[in-house]
Order: structure tokens, then C-alpha cells, then sequence
């Protein structure tokens, strides 16, 4: 858990679920699932099985299971991901990417 007013900057991996409320500078790497909260900032390419954002992310998105961006969302970079769902309010600035797993 990376908590709101907390700031990381360089690699951050785990095996295990993720959750950021604060702000994350360089990469974030999740064996499992990610979640982006409101208050989160997250200047970084994000690899996670799946992934949850409510937040800001502004970097390269792959999630090898699903992504779910949710109203509050703000995206800026590309994702691949095998499914999405994008919530009404989302601002997604992105090139959606096919992969290995969706074809």
C-alpha cells in the first residue's frame, strides 16, 4: 500500500496486490491485481494481471487479465490489455494495442 501524501520514485515490483493512493514515479509491477486510487498520481509504466484506476496514470498500461478505468480516471499512454472497460467520465488518452492474448 502506497499511501495517500507518500512519493516513490524508481522500480516498485510485488507478488502480491497492489494498492496506490499516493504518487509513484518509474515503473509498478504486480504479479496479481493493481488498484489506482483517486488521490494517486502515477508517472510510470504498469504491468499488472489486472488493474483498477480511479486515479491518475500517465505512462504505459499492460494488464495481462482486464483493466477497468473508472469515472475518475485520467490515462495518458498506451495500453494492452487483453479485455477493458471504460466508465462514463474517464478522460483515456490512448493507442489500445493488440497482443499474444487477444487475438
Amino acid at each position: 500500500i502506497i499511501a495517500q501524501g507518500v512519493r516513490v520514485e524508481g522500480d516498485f515490483h510485488s507478488q502480491g496486490d497492489v494498492i496506490i493512493d499516493g504518487e509513484v514515479a518509474g515503473t509498478v509491477e504486480t504479479q496479481s491485481a493493481l488498484s489506482v486510487g483517486e488521490t494517486a498520481k502515477i508517472h510510470a509504466d504498469v504491468k499488472a494481471k489486472s488493474a483498477v484506476v480511479a486515479g491518475e496514470v500517465v505512462g504505459n498500461i499492460f494488464a495481462t487479465d482486464m483493466l477497468e478505468l473508472l469515472a475518475t480516471s485520467h490515462v495518458k499512454g498506451d495500453i494492452v490489455t487483453a479485455r477493458i472497460s471504460v466508465a462514463a467520465g474517464a478522460r483515456v488518452r490512448f493507442f489500445p494495442e493488440r497482443s499474444e492474448f487477444n487475438k
